[in-house]
């Protein structure tokens, strides 16, 4: 698995890719949070904290996540290089665990930079601890597992077709509607609580500092739910 790990990581940075996205990340989060005039600016709202941030991260995670994964078994179709990989003393578990792992630790590298955005609001807050500890660490660690749930849909609509395109295209859609499909649903009182079976919600109660078990478990059971169905059409290629 850390051979295949470090194949991708190698491929994201012998490329633009890996600096690209990285890049992008940051400078769009910088231009929406600290540049551009509007709701997300920090610096207008009044208030020292990062909730503009983590707003908008999981609609930029909509796009960026499914870029890089995109690639990762689409490419390996076109080319036919799946048959080499699979030759390889490695299982397909090892294969999807190497790839996930691989786009999982890039968006990592990306949400490292923005750390200094607590330091920024602290100093802005006026005082050191102005900044609610709790709810930042507990946004962070959601948006950890939200971007990894992200990463397993990627991976999986990567298996379904050789074109990037169309892999990306159904990413995002299916992100979409994990994501914000059943808070809109629960809008129209179709079923109550159906909000719940959604990312948003159980990544906005994360976000609050209260790290329930049950929110927990949502996101590791859909991001292994997806590696199982990567796992599952790689079997059958």
């Amino acid at each position: 698995m850390f051979a295949i790990l470090k194949k991708e990581l190698n491929s994201f940075f012998s490329s633009p890719i890996g600096y690209l996205v990285i890049g992008v990340f940051l400078v769009v989060n910088g231009l929406f949070l600290w540049i551009f005039k509007g709701d997300f600016n920090i610096l207008d709202a009044g208030f020292a904290d990062l909730n503009s941030f983590f707003f908008i991260a999981p609609w930029f995670f909509l796009f960026l996540i499914p870029a890089i994964t995109m690639r990762s078994f689409s490419d390996e179709f076109r080319l036919g290089t799946i048959e080499i990989l699979k030759t390889k003393p490695v299982t397909n578990w090892q294969i999807v665990n190497g790839k996930f792992f691989g786009a999982l630790l890039l968006i990592v590298l990306a949400l490292i930079p923005t750390l200094i955005y607590t330091i920024s609001i602290n100093a802005l807050g006026g005082e050191i601890g102005h900044l609610d500890s709790g709810s930042t660490i507990g946004s962070y660690i959601g948006l950890l597992f939200l971007a990894s749930t992200y990463t397993s849909i990627g991976l999986f609509t990567s298996t379904l077709s050789n074109n990037q395109i169309v892999a990306f295209i159904l990413a995002v859609i299916i992100c979409f509607l994990l994501y914000a499909g059943f808070d809109a649903l629960a809008d129209f009182n179709f079923i109550d609580g159906i909000q719940n079976l959604g990312m948003k919600s159980h990544f906005n109660s994360i976000s609050r500092g209260v790290v329930d078990t049950r929110d927990l478990a949502y996101f590791l059971s859909t991001t292994i739910f997806f590696l199982f169905l990567t796992n599952l059409k790689l079997k059958q290629e």
